[in-house]
């Protein structure tokens, strides 16, 4: 008798496990959202998306994705670069629109009838290509988009659309070293893209992240591709200046948040950024333990980095270019000590707040729980090397 009872107990403790584990749950309600949660959710917003195929937009398709957002792809080449987007995305929820960011026209047609706008364009390089010449040496090099039509007036194009087609928001990402007088080009165009957004849609969201982390980024894998292929880490002035990266996925999040109920945050600018600042000297050498790659830090003098520079910008994906060497001589921080957000003047409801991550329920992720992952297969022999056995 004991013994059935006691059979009959564990069973209902299995049965009440077993339901909690496996019956589906409802995930957090969004305003006008409709069905089961998740994908294949009704998020009763379309956003579109400029820049999506660069290394944010693929996280940020992710989240939309994942939460039954209907995206617009704005495309400016063929439409099989950007098919990885799709997997986020039930099916039939992603539009693909060919464009020229040089043709009105055609950005009116990516927006179409959205309800938010995410302008995410901008590399840190200027794009171009060689050319044939009639006079010697016979080959020039025309730039495609420069930093000023790239962060300024493409940005401001899109703003001014936004408010001609009546569009609910907007939000443009920008940078946490966007300033006047910085040494960067790029960092300067960053600002004074800023400035051209506000100027043609006041209510825009802005968004200035730090120096972004994540699979394939350009920070930390930079350094583990250079003790790979060469015999030192170069570093400019040392690699003193500071840098506060923040986990590109964490980014991704706080657009979403935005998306999620973007009157909230009309006007108001989110400053991104990591939990732990950084020397550059000091990401190389973490680099360095996690590849195992041991090569030597040096120091090259400023003027030899920019000759090197100079040449090297003519690459593909070039690893480094004159600008870059003046952004790495300069502090990558955001404009204000994290615990000085908190006590600004006015508290969080005063419209010149400066926002944070935070304040949208988005927690920073170390650096050191990312980087492991994808930066371990750098070591030589690969990341199964030291498994014994069969592999």
């Amino acid at each position: 008798m004991l013994t059935r009872q006691l059979a009959s107990r564990n069973n209902n403790i299995f049965r009440r496990n077993f339901s909690s584990l496996y019956a589906p749950t409802l995930t957090e309600r969004r305003p006008g959202e409709a069905g089961p949660g998740g994908r294949s959710s009704e998020a009763a917003r379309k956003v579109a998306l400029f820049g999506a195929s660069g290394f944010l937009g693929k996280y940020v398709s992710a989240e939309l994705g994942t939460n039954g957002y209907m995206a617009y792809f704005a495309n400016r080449g063929d439409d099989m670069e950007m098919r990885h987007c799709k997997l986020s995305f039930d099916l039939g929820r992603t539009r693909f629109v060919f464009y020229s960011p040089r043709d009105k026209a055609s950005i009116q047609e990516v927006i179409a009838d959205a309800d938010v706008v995410v302008n995410m364009i901008g590399k840190y390089y200027e794009s171009g290509q060689p050319y044939q010449t009639d006079q010697f040496p016979y080959v020039s090099y025309r730039k495609n988009y420069s930093f000023a039509e790239t962060n300024v007036n493409i940005a401001h194009t899109i703003a001014e659309i936004c408010r001609d087609m009546q569009v609910d928001h907007l939000v443009h990402v920008s940078s946490a070293s966007a300033h006047p007088d910085a040494r960067s080009e790029w960092s300067r165009t960053k600002y004074e893209g800023e400035k051209a957004v506000q100027e043609a849609f006041p209510w825009a969201t802005i968004l200035r992240p730090t120096q972004l982390f994540g699979q394939e980024d350009t920070l930390m894998n930079w350094f583990a591709r250079m003790a790979r292929w060469h015999k030192m880490v170069p570093l400019v002035d040392g690699g003193r200046a500071l840098t506060q990266p923040v986990f590109v996925g964490d980014v991704a999040k706080t657009i979403l948040r935005i998306c999620d109920d973007p009157a909230k945050f009309a006007g108001r600018s989110i400053d991104c950024f990591g939990p732990t600042d950084y020397s550059y000297q000091e990401l190389a050498t973490f680099a360095n333990d996690i590849t195992e790659r041991n090569k030597p830090i040096f120091n090259l003098p400023y003027d030899w980095y920019r000759r090197i520079a100079q040449v090297l910008q003519y690459q593909r994906n070039p690893l480094i270019t004159p600008d870059l060497v003046e952004l790495w001589m300069e502090d990558f921080l955001p404009r204000m000590a994290p615990d000085m957000y908190a006590q600004q003047p006015g508290g969080v409801l005063n419209p010149n707040y400066v926002l944070t991550m935070k304040d949208l329920g988005v927690e920073a992720t170390p650096l050191e729980k990312i980087v492991f992952a994808y930066l371990h297969h750098y070591r030589e022999g690969g990341h199964f090397f030291k498994v014994e056995g069969y592999h």
